[in-house]
């Protein structure tokens, strides 16, 4: 039967994704993070969260875990023991976890299976529920969250207690007597399927995605998707450009992207330097790291002036089981990494780190 549906539905369903999948679109996308920048600025606690970076204030941010079944559908399996190792690590030194949406697969899983099956590290996130720690933000493959009038009694059943879920978060911190404001969202703002009236992200989120998952019928081929993500990725950015004294975090694209820039064009910059000095040990290392191939994308030679004012989490499903995430304080930003090196246990990793008044000095 799946083969039959296949063959007859392949082409009217990729027409559909063509037609209203997802293509970014600056338009669509600089309208979509203004409209949710000024609701929560406005303090419309439905679509997001106001918060003061206090000084002793520290924040870790995770995105687009895509938590299925534990079955072959199931991205995050393998990230699990890195994941819940670094949750360890947070809540000991007593983090606010930012979970920034596409934790759960709800476009390929049920619910019910997801929470049946990853017990463990819903239980490890409740730890920061019970100190009132963690914000939970959804994006394009948990709309559930957003859309289903019985999800807070999911969030109860998971969590213990009920908690709320938001479209975005604004952080608020003073650096050297000035503002710097610090947005953060799931991403995907701009794309019709997720930021459309509540019948078309029902739709989206009920029909489409299970349909598209179950007929194993995928739009994209991967050179365009990482087309796609990295044209997401420049016109974030330039819509943070035109902002004074704010930055963006967001995940979606599955990119870590650091001062406006891909980890892999950092990389290759790193590598172009280490070539020339002769440091043939960093060479190797550099070489390996970009064979590993997590810091997929596209490099952006347009982004070279940039200011530092994007930034991207990356996500915690890479294939080899590497989870990446922004860490945040009073004082410095970190793109960071957690994997097991040699087999051993999970490490915690600074890929890239900046002041944050540096971000203010750039942003004139």
């Amino acid at each position: 039967m799946q083969k039959l549906l296949q063959k007859l539905l392949t082409k009217p369903i990729i027409r559909f994704a063509d037609k209203y999948a997802s293509r970014p679109d600056k338009l669509r996308i600089h309208d979509a993070l203004s409209s949710l920048l000024n609701n929560i600025q406005q303090n419309k606690t439905k679509k997001g969260l106001l918060l003061d970076l206090n000084q002793h204030d520290k924040f870790i941010i995770f995105s687009d875990h895509h938590k299925g079944a534990k079955d072959y559908r199931d991205d995050f399996l393998l990230a699990e023991k890195n994941y819940l190792a670094a949750l360890t690590y947070y809540n000991d030194k007593l983090y606010t976890y930012c979970s920034l949406g596409d934790s759960e697969e709800l476009w390929k899983n049920n619910i019910f299976s997801v929470i049946k099956h990853h017990k463990v590290s819903f239980d490890m996130e409740k730890r920061f529920v019970d100190r009132n720690a963690f914000i939970k933000v959804w994006g394009n493959h948990d709309l559930y969250w957003d859309n289903d009038p019985l999800a807070f009694f999911m969030l109860e059943k998971i969590y213990g207690k009920k908690i709320p879920v938001y479209a975005g978060v604004l952080l608020s911190a003073e650096i050297d007597k000035r503002a710097l404001s610090i947005f953060l969202t799931h991403g995907h703002q701009g794309d019709l399927q997720s930021d459309g009236n509540w019948f078309s992200k029902w739709f989206v989120s009920t029909i489409w995605g299970p349909l598209q998952s179950y007929l194993r019928i995928n739009p994209n081929t991967p050179a365009n998707d990482q087309q796609l993500k990295s044209a997401h990725n420049m016109m974030m950015y330039e819509w943070t450009a035109q902002q004074k004294d704010l930055v963006l975090i967001t995940g979606h694209t599955h990119q870590p992207v650091f001062n406006s820039l891909t980890h892999l064009e950092r990389t290759y910059k790193r590598l172009d330097i280490a070539r020339a000095s002769g440091d043939a040990e960093q060479v190797k290392k550099l070489e390996a790291i970009l064979q590993a191939g997590k810091v997929s994308g596209e490099t952006s030679p347009r982004l070279e002036n940039s200011k530092d004012t994007y930034f991207n989490t990356g996500c915690c499903c890479y294939s080899d089981g590497d989870i990446t995430g922004i860490e945040l304080d009073r004082h410095t930003i970190k793109l960071i990494e957690w994997k097991c090196i040699d087999g051993k246990q999970p490490q915690r990793l600074v890929l890239e780190e900046n002041d944050l008044k540096n971000l203010l000095e750039k942003s004139d």
